[in-house]
């Protein structure tokens, strides 16, 4: 789980963001756009959802690519998964370590 570590982290770092968020959910529900679209409804300007976007694009969560005149953004769902199972095997570790020490407890209290 080490090797996938320093990968996770820069995917969950750019998740750590509420306006990154956003992002990420403007595009699973409505698939890939570009960045008018992106900040439509919103007060951020097409700078501020380009910079958002380029964090999101360094880790692999999102790919950009040309239609026309317009850079199209699409949301890379093999990194959401990716995501999803490095929290699934963490969620397991931390299962695990309770069981442990909920066995642990109970063997001191009969032991008393």
């Amino acid at each position: 789980m080490r090797s996938n570590a320093k990968g996770s982290a820069h995917l969950f770092a750019a998740l750590g963001d509420e306006t990154r968020l956003r992002l990420v959910s403007r595009l699973c529900e409505g698939g890939p756009m570009s960045i008018a679209k992106l900040t439509e409804g919103s007060h951020f300007t097409r700078q501020a959802i380009a910079k958002h976007l380029r964090v999101m694009e360094g880790s692999g969560l999102v790919r950009c690519t040309r239609c026309g005149r317009e850079s199209v953004w699409r949301l890379e769902q093999r990194r959401l998964k990716a995501a999803r199972r490095y929290l699934s095997t963490i969620s397991e570790q931390w299962d695990d370590a309770l069981l442990r020490l909920r066995a642990f407890v109970e063997d001191e209290k009969r032991e008393r």
